[in-house]
C-alpha cells in the first residue's frame, strides 16, 4: 500500500471529527420532527410552523405526508453523509461527498438566511400581519432560520475538514463547487417560481 493510499483510508483525527459528528447529530435530530409530523403528530406545531402546514398534517394530505417522509429520509441521509466525511475514501466517493456536503451546506445557509431576513422584515412592519401569525414568524426567524444555518455551517466545515489531505483535492473542490452552486441556483429558481 502506498503512502497516498494510506492517507486516503486513514480515519479523521479526533480533533477534526467534531464537524462530521455535528452534521450527523443535526441530520438525525432534524429528521425526528419530519417523521413525527408524517405520523400525524402536531403537538407544539401550531405555534412553531406555518398554519397551512399544520392543517395538511391534520387533514392527512397524502402528497404532503409523502413530502414529510421524503424530507425525513433526506435528513437521515445528511446524517450519514456527516459520518462518511469522517473517513478518507477513494476519489469517486470523496467527490460525491464534497458535492453532497457543499450542496446541502449552500442550500441550508440560503434557506436559513431567507427565514431570518424575511422574518425580521415582517416583524419590522407587522401592522398588516394577523396577531396569531406573529409567534410563528418569530419561530421561523429565531429557531428555524438559525437551525438551518447551523446545519449549513456544519456541512461546509465537515466538507473542508474532509478536503484536507485528499489526493485528488482539485477534483473534490470542483465537485463541491458544483454541489454548492447547483443547490443555490436550484433554490433561487424555485423561489422565483414561487415554489420555495
Amino acid at each position: 500500500m502506498t503512502a497516498s493510499q494510506v492517507n486516503e483510508t486513514a480515519p479523521r483525527s479526533r480533533r477534526a471529527a467534531w464537524a462530521g459528528y455535528g452534521v450527523a447529530a443535526w441530520g438525525f435530530l432534524f429528521a425526528l420532527p419530519s417523521f413525527y409530523w408524517a405520523l400525524g403528530g402536531t403537538a407544539g406545531a401550531a405555534t412553531t410552523i406555518a398554519p397551512p402546514l399544520v392543517k395538511m398534517v391534520e387533514d392527512r394530505v397524502t402528497w404532503f405526508l409523502v413530502v414529510l417522509w421524503a424530507t425525513g429520509a433526506l435528513k437521515v441521509v445528511g446524517g450519514v453523509v456527516g459520518l462518511a466525511l469522517l473517513r478518507r475514501w477513494g476519489t469517486g466517493v470523496s467527490r460525491l461527498l464534497q458535492l453532497a456536503a457543499w450542496g446541502a451546506g449552500g442550500l441550508l445557509l440560503w434557506h436559513g438566511g431567507l427565514f431570518i431576513v424575511q422574518g425580521l422584515l415582517m416583524q419590522a412592519d407587522s401592522a398588516g400581519i394577523a396577531p396569531d401569525l406573529l409567534p410563528v414568524i418569530r419561530w421561523y426567524t429565531y429557531l428555524w432560520g438559525p437551525w438551518f444555518m447551523a446545519g449549513g455551517l456544519l456541512f461546509v466545515t465537515a466538507a473542508l475538514v474532509h478536503l484536507r489531505g485528499l489526493a485528488d483535492r482539485r477534483g473534490a473542490v470542483i465537485a463541491g463547487a458544483v454541489g454548492g452552486l447547483g443547490a443555490l441556483i436550484l433554490s433561487v429558481a424555485m423561489l422565483l417560481l414561487g415554489i420555495g
